[in-house]
């Protein structure tokens, strides 16, 4: 794919496999644009249009490779995008594939979030090696895209584990940018890391490095990827490579406006009657991912009904549990088995009147909405997160204020562990503990922790986590 021409030169790049846009091909062979959202989204656009900024993204189904086709010099119309200039690559489909699901999902989403069971995988063999060919050739068709749209002297941010490897190679065709790596998930520590062949190993850290700032969501990650590359690389290496911390925060302007709609009044209606008059609630809102730990939940849940009497038919487990990446079989595998253990408390405890787990696993952005307004207790118990943003959103949008059992093990722990029942996210009977603390907190305490959570929550709200990353790359000034 050719170059955008002299006179479109960006400043300011962003680099991430998924972007603000997707496409759907109709039967009509019409194109349907659908914006996405998020911190990038955000933050993308504070930096106002003048700026001459472009986000680098991959086409991620037919729909997006049609609209790449038919894009002039890959850039995608603007009117599509919110005005941002968006260039989309059209990676060839089992390259991304192999990439994508063989490599950032199978192999280093496992190793950062400690998933592995070890006696049987990982299996590290030609297979492997073949797909982390792909994951080269996907980093590279990011590199030579950033190199053909950066002005002299760009700021380019390159997001996540997806794109470990670009930072390098960019700096190998462009060595005048400015490039920033941001990871959004944790950093596994050295002993785990090193389950990767240590070719790989250093290929990954030195990808990075490959970048003049490489930035986490917590000084835990910042930390643990630094023991790495003293470990894997030799003592003295970062060297060159600054690294920060942003801790990425809730957009409380945005979730309370959007909570406070009227589909999300209509949602809070259908639960309230699904759940029963005068009854507690404990909330859960997460993606089938394996990390999430969603059945150590109910089962915690289910050791609280065994062990307090007391609370059954006065408090409802509202678990969303969204399917994720169910192109994976280990993926499906995990959301049956959500579905098998709610259903099983149900049988097991449920009375005419009262179903103890309240299950959705159609996703439903209203929906959760709803539920964290009426959450009396919020559970988050990932057995690994780079930070989890639902123990973030639940305090902001909560009508009367909520407790937050939470796990030590998320990135969310920095900011909320003090005013939050922390919990090992293995200990089922001490998660039920928690639990049984956080419903019988006092009115007053509770309202007064989630006031405190909900302003830990909003420090750095994703526009100027995105800025205060921009400005530290070019030397300016953090945002205020």
């Amino acid at each position: 794919m050719g170059s955008t021409g002299a006179a479109a030169k960006a400043q300011v790049l962003v680099a991430s496999n998924r972007g603000p846009v997707s496409y759907q091909l109709g039967e009509d062979g019409v194109l349907h644009a659908r914006r996405g959202g998020g911190g990038l989204v955000s933050g993308l656009s504070a930096i106002g249009s003048d700026a001459g900024s472009v986000w680098v993204c991959a086409a991620l189904g037919d729909g997006d490779r049609a609209a790449v086709r038919r894009a002039d010099g890959g850039l995608l119309p603007e009117g599509d995008t919110g005005g941002q200039r968006v260039r989309m690559l059209d990676v060839d489909a089992t390259v991304h594939a192999e990439a994508y699901n063989g490599i950032a999902n199978s192999v280093l989403w496992f190793v950062h979030h400690m998933l592995y069971q070890t006696p049987l995988e990982p299996v590290f063999d030609a297979e492997f090696r073949r797909q982390w060919a792909s994951y080269e050739a996907y980093n590279r068709a990011f590199a030579e895209a950033l190199a053909e749209e950066a002005a002299e002297g760009a700021a380019v941010l390159i997001q996540d584990y997806h794109l470990a490897l670009a930072p390098r190679m960019l700096r190998q065709l462009r060595p005048d940018l400015r490039i920033g790596h941001f990871s959004h998930t944790p950093w596994a520590p050295p002993d785990y890391f090193r389950l990767l062949p240590d070719d790989i190993a250093a290929e990954l850290l030195g990808g990075i490095l490959g970048a003049d700032r490489a930035a986490f969501l917590t000084r835990r990650w910042a930390d643990a990827f630094t023991d790495c590359c003293h470990a894997v690389l030799g003592p003295g290496i970062p060297s060159g490579t600054e690294i920060g911390v942003h801790g990425l925060g809730a957009d409380a302007d945005f979730l309370r406006r959007r909570a406070h709609e009227p589909d999300v009044d209509e949602r809070m209606a259908a639960l309230r009657a699904e759940i029963g008059p005068d009854r507690k609630t404990i909330v859960r809102v997460d993606r089938t991912e394996l990390s999430k730990n969603i059945v150590r939940g109910l089962l915690a849940y289910e050791q609280l009904l065994a062990d307090r009497p007391e609370w059954r038919e006065k408090v409802v487990h509202v678990a969303f549990a969204y399917p994720s990446r169910q192109d994976l079989a280990v993926y499906r595998e995990y959301t049956a088995e959500v579905q098998r253990v709610a259903a099983e408390i149900n049988e097991r405890y449920g009375t005419p009147g009262w179903t103890p787990v309240v299950l959705h696993v159609k996703d439903d952005f209203a929906r959760s909405l709803a539920a964290y307004r009426l959450a009396d207790v919020a559970l988050v118990n990932p057995i690994r997160d780079g930070m989890n943003l639902v123990a973030k959103e639940v305090p902001v949008v909560s009508d009367q204020g909520c407790a937050l059992v939470l796990s030590r093990e998320a990135g969310a722990y920095e900011e909320l562990g003090e005013d939050a029942f922390v919990v090992n996210p293995y200990d089922i009977a001490g998660t039920a503990r928690a639990l049984h603390e956080a419903l019988t907190l006092p009115a007053a305490e509770r309202a007064e922790r989630s006031k405190r959570l909900a302003a830990a929550a909003t420090a750095l709200p994703p526009a100027r986590w995105f800025l205060d990353q921009l400005n530290a790359l070019t030397g300016q000034p953090a945002s205020s």
